[in-house]
């Protein structure tokens, strides 16, 4: 079943073998220039489907193709060619349609700012494809995965992008992070043919400086999962309110469905089974790991173990990101490019950080750099 992407940013054009074919969404306005422009041609469509409301001008239709319609939620409209179009019910203005091919292979398109709306909790086998906003809801590609209509095997392309949309690299990288790829106007794609997933890293480390967007970058790493454990290594400060504030931030941005875990033992949740693991932070981890071994103490450092229990200490925690068969993101601070601290302790400190990190980014697939709001791919 071939599907072609005429304009992404506006609409999709799903066409079955000839004689029928179906256009899902409805065009608006010169929308038969796009298919020249692209070389194709909307001659041969026999059905023109509406997907979401437009603002504007009413939709026309160029003069050789059919009255545009919308099939209700929920009902099957079946094409003399065989394929049967099924519309599905959304969570904001619009309609989704699986189309499935007399050969079983099925494709699930999703309007542009949209999400299904009542799925099963389990559905019986993977979509073989997903044409949707990855970029404006990556909640649907959360709810399609917890269902099980993302799989593996199924191939989710990113349509309606638009100028919010990142650019070049840095989408190709939000969209791998999601398993997603984007492809060019005019593109046909076959449903069900075999094509490479995008490797989504295991493990991935995102670091930067303070207020740099670091925290954002790793959220949105992880957004297209259906739950994620979010540990945070800071904890409580009692009669912080501005320490408040920061946390009261980082939980308004994270989807409703992950669950936060304040803890420091970051080796037993590496070693064992579970969701995803977006660790934000190791510096705070190791100020935790410091204060365990007595390290600002410059006597307790050189001659009362302290620096071998630390070393100890991090050592598992390398261990457990090379081992773990968990995806995890972990957030760092880069501190070693200001002002040389003017304590022992607060060299010490920028020392072991600059240590950990360089130890933590060996065992990732993916190293990154935030500066500015800016990342910088430093490995993957």
């Amino acid at each position: 079943m071939p599907v072609r992407l005429v304009q992404p940013s506006l609409e999709q054009a799903v066409a079955p073998p000839r004689p029928a074919r179906a256009a899902p969404p409805g065009p608006a306005p010169g929308r038969d220039r796009p298919p020249a422009r692209a070389g194709r041609s909307l001659g041969a469509v026999r059905q023109v489907l509406l997907t979401h409301p437009h603002d504007g001008p009413a939709v026309e239709l160029p003069a050789a193709l059919p009255p545009a319609g919308r099939v209700p939620d929920g009902q099957v409209l079946t094409l003399i060619s065989g394929h049967r179009v099924r519309a599905v019910a959304m969570d904001a203005p619009g309609t989704g349609y699986e189309v499935t091919s007399p050969e079983g292979e099925r494709l699930l398109y999703l309007p542009p700012g949209a999400a299904p709306a009542g799925l099963p909790e389990r559905v019986e086998r993977p979509l073989d494809m997903v044409v949707c906003d990855v970029v404006g809801r990556p909640d649907a590609v959360a709810r399609l995965r917890a269902a099980g209509a993302v799989g593996p095997t199924t191939e989710v392309i990113a349509v309606h992008l638009d100028h919010d949309a990142p650019p070049g690299p840095a989408l190709e990288r939000r969209l791998a992070a999601a398993g997603a790829r984007a492809v060019p106007d005019g593109t046909t794609l076959v449903v069900g043919e075999y094509h490479a997933v995008p490797d989504v890293p295991r493990r991935v480390l995102v670091t930067g400086g303070a207020r740099s967007g670091k925290s954002v970058e790793a959220e949105q790493r992880l957004e297209t999962f259906p739950e994620v454990v979010y540990v945070a290594t800071g904890g409580r400060r009692d009669g912080d309110p501005e320490w408040a504030a920061r946390i009261g931030l980082h939980r308004e941005r994270r989807p409703g469905a992950w669950r936060t875990e304040e803890t420091c033992e970051l080796a037993e949740l590496l070693r064992a089974d579970g969701p995803p693991l977006l660790i934000d932070c190791l510096s705070l981890w190791l100020t935790d790991a410091m204060d365990r071994v007595g390290a600002w103490e410059d006597e307790r450092w050189h001659d009362g173990g302290g620096e071998a229990a630390l070393r100890e200490r991090v050592a598992e925690l390398v261990a457990a990101v090379r081992g773990t068969r968990r995806p995890v993101v972990l957030v760092t601070n880069e501190v070693g490019s200001g002002v040389v601290p003017a304590t022992s302790a607060g060299r010490r400190f920028r020392d072991e950080l600059g240590r950990l990190n360089a130890a933590v980014a060996a065992e990732c697939e993916q190293v990154l750099l935030v500066v500015a709001g800016q990342v910088l791919v430093l490995r993957g």
